[in-house]
């Protein structure tokens, strides 16, 4: 590697279902030291609170910029379903920003913080989050990997022969969307806010994802029976997922799956229980080896590898 090739940065965006944030990554991986920043999404984000988001972290992100870097371009890892030949995206958990232009909002944000144009590229956040993993985390040399998030939502990439598989459109691995029961997709049962809710059904009262980690380590009942079927229907989902796709290891993020600390535990043992076949018997479970700066080091991964 050359010193040139050791300035080269991008500018890696994320965006959720809960936050959006930006950073510059270095072409060894690191995060830039103070150019990272969020802001809040949520289910009532739109077309102008997001684009107003991006142009606060895009920025807040190239100030950082030394006067010896290379900014090679900005990779865009987003909630999805997403339209990679539209730059376009229609998250799950954001309504009313389904159609958002969003490769075009954070290139004329990078555009406009340096001067000069910034080639943009964009993609599912699961793929991000897989790809980031086998560069620099927990599935690295892994012939065949799925890398997930648990968290506001459920959603995932796989990488095989150290290449991320975008699929036919660029969506490959929404392993949330996947039917838990007829009625019910992977999501709507394991995700925090679903495992919240049915913890409520059951007659709990807390609030949130902390609440029920908090009050299951007190040894609650519901919240940790709310915390059991999570992991049990995640673990089913990956014994099908190893079944089609014969995956060596899957490595698990996000907020929900630091619920407990035996969660990636549980999921091992379910996907173990569940798989058809001794091959996909044989699949590991691990956690993450990037924690939450995985899916911004995978964004920047789309234009540094």
């Amino acid at each position: 590697m050359t010193g040139s090739e050791d300035r080269r940065v991008a500018l890696a965006v994320d965006v959720g279902g809960t936050k959006l944030e930006a950073a510059l990554v270095r072409a060894d991986g690191s995060v830039v030291d103070g150019t990272r920043s969020r802001r809040a999404t949520g289910p009532d984000a739109t077309f102008a609170s997001l684009r107003a988001a991006i142009e606060e972290v895009v920025t807040h992100a190239l100030r950082g910029l030394g006067s010896e870097d290379e900014l090679i371009g900005a990779g865009i890892g987003s909630a999805g379903p997403i339209d990679r030949e539209q730059g376009t995206i229609v998250p799950v958990n954001m309504p009313q920003a389904h159609g958002f232009d969003l490769r075009s909002a954070v290139r004329d944000g990078a555009a406009a913080a340096v001067g000069a144009p910034v080639p943009t590229v964009l993609a599912h956040d699961g793929g991000c989050l897989a790809l980031a993993e086998s560069w620099l985390g927990a599935t690295r040399g892994a012939a065949a990997s799925l890398s997930i998030v648990v968290s506001t939502g459920v959603g995932g990439g796989f990488v095989v022969d150290g290449r991320y598989l975008p699929g036919a459109s660029g969506n490959a691995g929404h392993l949330g969307q996947v039917h838990a029961t007829p009625e019910l997709t992977v999501e709507q049962v394991a995700s925090g806010p679903a495992s919240v809710a049915w913890a409520r059904t059951q007659g709990w009262t807390g609030q949130q994802g902390e609440d029920l980690a908090k009050d299951a380590a007190a040894g609650d009942p519901i919240a940790r029976a709310a915390i059991e079927r999570s992991a049990r229907t995640v673990g089913a989902a990956l014994a099908d997922a190893s079944t089609l796709v014969d995956l060596e290891v899957v490595a698990i993020g996000g907020g929900f799956s630091r619920v407990s600390g035996d969660y990636i535990e549980l999921v091992q043992a379910a996907l173990t229980a569940t798989a058809a076949h001794d091959y996909s018997r044989r699949t590991r479970v691990v956690r993450s080896g990037l924690g939450d700066e995985g899916p911004l080091i995978g964004a920047a991964a789309l234009v540094l590898r």
